[in-house]
């Protein structure tokens, strides 16, 4: 699944919980600078609790055990209403569980933590989250990116072009923060959080004591958390943002926001940016320091226009870090570049300028790091199809080939140069293939091409096959310019959730009906899953395509739960009340009466006698039938 498809899904996810006016609300009146002492009731509301449960089941985070070794499945049993109390008291008397330290390997070849809270302490993040969120979000700088809504690394990219391209600054300073997330001062967090208006007690209060949770090590010590906040819970990304939200709001007003004399600033007549340039250019009669912050997480670079500059700001930043912020910085990893003479590397890119008549150009490459660890992914994919070929396992090894080549065109096909990076890799890999000889059993034609190769690659030469399996060619990729997100893409704004809405496609009255009317004594996996297949199905019977009504639907398991069957999505289908009967009759004056009511043509057919056959009901003779 995409990150677009899980955005938006969580948009969804907030209709269908009936939240988004809420939200709304908290991020439209912090916006006009409110302060919110009343958010713990809105917190421990059950659609909100509800909604934590979707979001967190659709989260590859809720896979993870923490210490208690549980993890969302062991939460999927429980009843709707069992579960919202046990939520509901977890907060009323809240103290977190140990958070088990975990260590993954980094790019540079070094470990990076990880904390992972237990799924119960991650469930009560989750519905902390979703309140804080768009209050925070009326709150940030507007080029602060990274665990934001609508702020990927494409919009963080964009910006960094702008600076370099139309802005002329080709001075960046970049400035390392020693373990960000390691070094968080609580106390500082808190105070800043109660500056963004969250001025409710209780909610910090909770926040601070899962800012204290303990950490077990993977050597099974026992650690006191006395600062930070670990990578790894679910709050940690918001509250990363908001330490960092005030380095950034200063930077601005180092320049950009430092007001100048007679000036008013205006929108121009076609409603395409303002006068801010007359602005600017009264600004650099000045002393000021001109720079341009663009930050991604705890990674950002400062653009300036001379070195001058750029070292002042530096020496500024690390100071502002350290006495107000109380994080240290990297003198070995800050450094100042000239783009005029180097490359500077950001997020797996590198990228510098050059003249062009009068005109200042962009020319950028995936970074070598990110070069050499492209590599090494789709060889080490190429061994598994080498290794599973001609077995059972090779059809996912092909799969896990694709994913890889497809994530790597999709994330840097935003470099200029992406065509000549991936042509390189290309060369290298085939001689790989040549010297296990695969190079044979690749063919120019096979079987079966999946939609999303054909639209994207169907147009290249390279596409081959293995097996009769498309193989995803690394050395073709189109280029994209990276582009800024619309201003009025906002998840918390009717207007910018418009798009959206356009595409939800699904009667809004029968999902809200269903989340106010739950199947009792069903667990709260089953009545998520029904408000799910409902939008994937469109509001229509999985047999017939009729449209399924309040009083004329029914959630088919397809393998029943006496005989084995679960409440997962997969093992669900929505369908009318006249084919759930006849997906389960047996009497042949049922089956017949059902028949002539439904008339099914041979597809309907097909898809009545799969169910029944997962089912372990025996298949219609429909020849025996006629009407």
């Amino acid at each position: 699944m995409t990150n677009k498809t899980l955005k938006t899904n969580k948009i969804r996810n907030a209709e269908y919980y009936d939240m988004v006016e809420t939200f709304d609300e908290l991020y439209a009146d912090s916006k006009n600078g409110r302060s919110f002492k009343n958010l713990y009731e809105i917190i421990i509301s059950e659609n909100n609790i509800k909604l934590a449960y979707r979001n967190m089941r659709k989260n590859e985070g809720g896979k993870t055990p923490g210490v208690d070794g549980m993890t969302i499945k062991d939460l999927n049993k429980m009843e709707e209403n069992e579960f919202v109390l046990v939520v509901m008291n977890k907060f009323r008397n809240y103290h977190p569980k140990r958070v088990k330290r975990v260590e993954i390997p980094k790019p540079n070849g070094k470990m990076r933590p990880l904390g992972i809270p237990t799924i119960w302490d991650r469930i009560v993040q989750q519905c902390i989250l979703q309140v804080l969120e768009p209050i925070c979000e009326a709150k940030f700088f507007e080029r602060s990116n990274g665990f934001r809504p609508n702020r990927p690394v494409e919009n963080a990219m964009a910006q960094c072009y702008k600076m370099a391209q139309m802005y002329k600054l080709h001075y960046v300073v970049d400035v390392d923060i020693k373990g960000f997330f390691d070094n968080v001062d609580h106390a500082k967090l808190l105070k800043q959080l109660w500056s963004l208006g969250i001025q409710d007690r209780r909610v910090l209060a909770i926040i601070s004591k899962m800012l204290k949770a303990e950490v077990k090590l993977p050597n099974g010590t026992i650690q006191k958390s006395e600062k930070g906040t670990p990578q790894g819970g679910i709050l940690s990304p918001l509250l990363a943002n908001v330490v960092l939200n005030e380095l950034d709001w200063w930077i601005a007003s180092q320049w950009e926001l430092f007001p100048a004399k007679d000036f008013v600033e205006m929108q121009r007549p076609d409603g395409k940016g303002s006068n801010r340039s007359v602005k600017y250019r009264r600004l650099e009669r000045s002393r000021l320091k001109k720079c341009f912050i663009v930050r991604y997480a705890d990674d950002f670079k400062i653009f300036c226009g001379n070195f001058e500059e750029a070292k002042r700001i530096e020496l500024a930043v690390e100071d502002f870090l350290l006495k107000r912020l109380h994080l240290e910085t990297s003198k070995e990893k800050t450094s100042i570049t000239n783009l005029e003479r180097n490359y500077s590397e950001f997020l797996g890119f590198k990228f510098k300028v050059y003249q062009k008549g009068n005109d200042w150009r962009i020319v950028s490459h995936m970074s070598d790091k990110a070069m050499n660890r492209t590599k090494e992914n789709i060889k080490e994919a190429l061994d598994r199809i080498k290794k599973t070929e001609g077995s059972a396992n090779t059809m996912r090894a092909i799969n896990d080939y694709n994913s890889i080549v497809y994530g790597v065109h999709q994330y840097f096909r935003i470099a200029t140069m992406i065509s000549e990076d991936v042509g390189n890799i290309s060369y290298e890999i085939q001689h790989k293939c040549k010297s296990w000889k695969l190079k044979r059993r690749i063919k120019r034609d096979g079987g079966k091409t999946p939609k999303y190769i054909k639209d994207e690659y169907g147009a290249s030469k390279q596409l081959r096959y293995i097996n009769g399996m498309a193989i995803i060619p690394i050395g073709y990729c189109k280029h994209k310019n990276p582009m800024y997100k619309k201003k009025s893409i906002n998840k918390y704004t009717s207007e910018g959730r418009q798009e959206i809405h356009k595409k939800l496609g699904v009667n809004s009255s029968m999902i809200q009906y269903m989340l106010r009317n739950p199947i009792m004594n069903r667990s709260i996996e089953y009545n998520d899953n029904r408000i799910s297949l409902y939008s994937g199905q469109q509001g229509k019977c999985f047999v017939t395509k009729a449209e399924l009504t309040m009083d004329n639907m029914h959630c088919h398991h397809k393998i029943p739960l006496h005989k084995g069957g679960t409440d997962e999505y997969a093992n669900l289908v929505l369908v009318t009340e006249d084919v759930h009967v006849l997906i389960h009759a047996e009497s042949e004056e049922v089956i017949l009466k059902k028949i002539k009511l439904i008339r099914p043509d041979e597809k309907m057919r097909k898809k009545i006698d799969t169910l029944r056959r997962k089912a372990e009901i025996s298949k219609i003779i429909w020849e025996s039938y006629t009407f």
